[in-house]
């Protein structure tokens, strides 16, 4: 069995594309993923399945939720090794006096080049700072993440991936979560 966090994007958020956990779990189950455990409202899913391939876990979770609750929900499936990856690699954690509150991971569909922080044009969103470190985007906001044009859309549109933002503080309960299964 491989253990795979499937990460939901722009479910319940503003009363859009309502999912509620119970629901998904169930639907998950029956579809045969095993060991379904969900965190907060915002689409963080474990599961538990033969299948070893992220894509694949991926693309049946998001054509289920299609199927099930009518919705279009982009999903990035990510594995422990990624997860654990964030703490070792985000520079911002390097700062003295850092304030985690204003640190977000962007996690990415698809693995991204070094070239694509000038794709990006963060230049443009100072005193926001980010860095990409393969499939993720370490952000820095300097006010915080409602304040700010640099956000899941734009990176979207940017790099043509699909992007899902998590804060610190989530990615720190997900990796817990994950070191527990």
């Amino acid at each position: 069995m491989t253990t795979h966090l499937a990460l939901l994007r722009g479910i319940n958020v503003s009363g859009h594309s309502m999912i509620k956990m119970e629901a998904l779990k169930a639907t998950l189950e029956a579809i045969g993923f095993q060991n379904v455990q969900t965190y907060i409202q915002s689409g963080n899913v474990f599961v538990d399945t033969e299948e070893e391939s992220s894509a694949a876990v991926g693309f049946k979770i998001k054509q289920e939720i299609f199927k099930a609750f009518g919705h279009e929900v982009p999903v990035v499936v990510i594995s422990y090794a990624d997860l654990e990856a964030c703490f070792k690699n985000n520079p911002f954690l390097k700062e003295k006096d850092i304030d985690t509150k204003k640190l977000y991971v962007a996690f990415i569909s698809t693995t991204l080049q070094s070239s694509s922080m000038n794709d990006l044009r963060i230049s443009q969103f100072k005193p926001d700072e980010a860095s990409i470190d393969g499939s993720r985007i370490f952000i820095k906001y300097a006010v915080g993440a409602g304040k700010t044009r640099f956000d899941q859309k734009y990176i979207e549109k940017k790099l043509n991936v699909i992007a899902t933002i998590r804060n610190w503080n989530t990615v720190a309960q997900l990796l817990k979560m994950f070191k527990e299964r």
